[in-house]
Parts: structure tokens; C-alpha cells; sequence
């Protein structure tokens, strides 16, 4: 997978799923933040020996979480249907550019970072054979080629 790409990531040797990188920069602020107010919450409550608090501030972490991208729907299904819809949009024979998705799902001076990520879900969608990935119109593996892909429908089917 193409460094920036990781759906999950290791603390401690626990795996745990990355947060969405769709998610604009303040956004993401405000949910840590939110997240950290509330487990501050759950430690307090459980001090407290307040089951009922604690319950609530165990549901508004994984709200935050949800939200975050961390629990709930996989952040990346976002992207390969993106993808999807783009391709069908534009119509057999013809290809989008991989930044096209980056710029629908991110704001302008983030969708940069989302770039790997669009590469490894146009990846999994060729290896389901969902979608092309070609490089001067030659098909190619998203994950190891270098410099400009573009993303298509496969040939029809004779």
C-alpha cells in the first residue's frame, strides 16, 4: 500500500481504524476534541461510581468516533463509490483523474493528502475488475506505478 494510505493503524499492538481523511482539518480538531472531553467523561463518571453518566459519555465516544471515521461505515467504501460514479458519469471509453475524486470528497488545499488513498480504493476496484486503471493507455497496477493513472470502465464484454 502507498505510504499515507492506511485504513488502520497499530498502538500498542492493537489494530484500530484510521480516521476518515476525508474529514476537513477543523472538523477533525473538533471531534479530537470532543473525543478527549469525553472519555475525560467516562474516567470522572466511573470515579464518581455514576453508571448512568458513565453509560452517556461511553455513547458520545463512540458518536465521536463514528463521526471520525473510526466506527461505523468504512470511510473508504466512500471513496471507491465515488469513484464508481465518477466513471460511470463520464461514460465507456472515456477515463476521470484520480485528483477528480480526491477534489469531490476534500476541500481544494486537502485533497492532496487523499490522493494515496483514491489510488489503494481505484486498486481494490481493479482487482474486482470494477474499474481500469491506465497509464498511457495501458492498464496498470495503481498501487506500484509511478506519475499520472487515469481510472475508467472495463471494456465491455463481448
Amino acid at each position: 500500500m502507498e505510504q499515507g494510505a492506511e485504513r488502520y493503524i497499530t498502538v500498542d499492538g492493537r489494530r484500530w481504524r484510521a480516521t476518515d481523511p476525508t474529514l476537513p482539518e477543523n472538523r477533525r480538531q473538533e471531534l479530537v476534541d470532543e473525543l478527549i472531553a469525553a472519555r475525560r467523561a467516562v474516567l470522572a463518571a466511573k470515579r464518581a461510581g455514576d453508571a448512568d453518566a458513565e453509560r452517556a459519555a461511553r455513547h458520545r465516544v463512540h458518536e465521536t468516533k463514528v463521526a471520525l471515521g473510526e466506527r461505523g461505515p468504512k470511510w473508504w467504501l466512500r471513496i471507491e463509490r465515488e469513484i464508481i460514479e465518477q466513471v460511470r458519469a463520464r461514460g465507456e471509453g472515456k477515463t476521470i483523474c484520480p485528483s477528480e475524486v480526491a477534489l469531490a470528497l476534500a476541500p481544494e488545499s486537502a485533497h492532496q493528502d487523499l490522493m494515496p488513498h483514491v489510488r489503494e480504493a481505484a486498486a481494490t476496484l481493479a482487482d474486482r475488475h470494477e474499474i481500469t486503471v491506465t497509464q498511457r493507455g495501458k492498464p496498470v497496477d495503481a498501487r506500484t506505478a509511478k506519475g499520472p493513472i487515469r481510472l475508467g470502465l472495463p471494456p465491455a464484454a463481448d
